[in-house]
């Protein structure tokens, strides 16, 4: 069994060169509060801990940035588009965190940080960036333990709305994670305790 920490996710994702070549294109943007975040990290973890040797596809690849001085939604397409031609078979969404709580009916995210704490699962709620000495940084506010442990369950944020934690065990059901990975646990709402 491989023993992952935060060392060693970021030292594993800085041996991809895949992985690297699409962070280095993320920060030729030079964002603000800038992120790759949830299943590019995540699969890259589940991927190591079952042994796989071929990659598991991502269906997009998720650049957050924070900007609250343009909530223009024309903007994220635009740098999606220099994405691409930078690297054009890399499935990119590019969001800015700023304007996505509306999309989420939730109070303002204060940073990128914040909107990930809002993520619907623990081991979803992690991300990745070069920072501008080409160090890879991690940030993970629910702590890497769930995802290096194969657990999913939802966050805090998600557990104090019903419609949310709805939301969240659809979505569970739809991904199908554990038709991917089989050494998972999908923990269900009513065994995981209330938040205070």
């Amino acid at each position: 069994m491989v023993l992952l920490n935060e060392e060693k996710i970021i030292s594993i994702i800085r041996e991809d060169a895949w992985m690297m070549d699409i962070l280095q294109a993320a920060k030729t943007l030079d964002l603000p509060d800038w992120w790759i975040c949830a299943g590019f990290v995540r699969a890259k973890i589940w991927d190591t801990l079952h042994g796989f040797h071929k990659r598991t596809q991502v269906p997009d690849v998720d650049v957050i940035y924070f900007d609250s001085s343009n909530l223009d939604e024309s903007e994220e397409k635009w740098y999606e588009i220099k994405l691409e031609s930078l690297l054009p078979n890399i499935p990119w969404s590019v969001k800015n965190e700023a304007r996505m709580h509306i999309r989420n009916n939730t109070a303002p995210y204060t940073s990128s940080i914040d909107a990930i704490s809002k993520f619907p699962e623990t081991a979803t709620a992690i991300g990745i960036k070069l920072d501008g000495r080409g160090n890879l940084i991690l940030a993970a506010p629910y702590g890497i333990t769930d995802v290096v442990n194969m657990v999913v369950k939802p966050t805090p944020f998600v557990l104090m709305d019903k419609g949310r934690i709805q939301n969240y065990e659809t979505r569970v059901a739809q991904k199908d994670w554990k038709g991917t990975w089989g050494k998972l646990q999908i923990l269900q709402v009513n065994n995981i305790s209330p938040v205070q």
